[in-house]
């Protein structure tokens, strides 16, 4: 009897285990799923695994979940997809320097550890996900030389961990915040947003100005 407890414990953890990974495999195998991949980067992420942290380039931590995904430099395209959002444990998306499209999932707000948020020089289009204001971990927020529009979401200037904000070379709209880590970004780091204003003067110009 007691080895028959035994085995059914480890049964049980197993089969938690593997839908724990598979939760994170599952988010990744979409990601891949939706990328154009010439170069075959992607080629060991196998979703047949129990977990994807023997995949190249993924990290993982001592319990198997998914903290870094690192696709910089790829020559990757597509679009992301709102599955990354259940990637709980992720600190790093690295997907800069790619031919990826489409806009910026507002479940990415979702990623409650993530320190650095990476995309900058694709195609992205659309706005700045106000939920990215969320990140309450964020350190490094580059979206610099895509298609953004939109303003910069005020949500942002609550994040006080952010020491690095780029969205230069993009069509963002509406005043330059002042308040929160804002204070300490250089200005260039907005520059080439042709109908992007500011700084903002102590709240007279209303942030949307620019943004009909």
């Amino acid at each position: 009897m007691a080895a028959l407890s035994w085995m059914w414990k480890l049964s049980l953890a197993l089969t938690l285990g593997l839908v724990c990974g598979n939760s994170e495999g599952d988010a990744l195998s979409t990601l891949r799923r939706s990328l154009s991949d010439p170069d075959n980067v992607l080629q060991s992420w196998d979703p047949t695994l129990v977990n994807p942290c023997t995949w190249f380039h993924i990290t993982c931590n001592q319990d198997n979940h998914v903290t870094r995904v690192d696709l910089g430099n790829s020559n990757l395209s597509g679009h992301l997809v709102p599955e990354l959002g259940k990637l709980e444990h992720l600190q790093y998306l690295e997907l800069y320097k790619n031919h990826i499209q489409g806009t910026i999932p507002a479940e990415l707000g979702s990623l409650k550890s993530l320190i650095s948020l990476d995309l900058y020089s694709n195609n992205i289009s659309g706005m700045i996900p106000p939920s990215l204001g969320k990140l309450k971990s964020l350190v490094f927020l580059r979206l610099n030389d895509n298609r953004l529009n939109g303003p910069i979401p005020r949500e942002l200037i609550g994040v006080s961990s952010l020491k690095v904000v780029d969205v230069s070379n993009n069509d963002l709209c509406g005043t330059i915040p002042t308040s929160g880590p804002f204070e300490r970004i250089p200005q260039n780091n907005f520059e080439n947003n042709p109908r992007l204003e500011g700084p903002e003067l102590l709240g007279l110009a209303s942030y949307d100005t620019n943004c009909s």
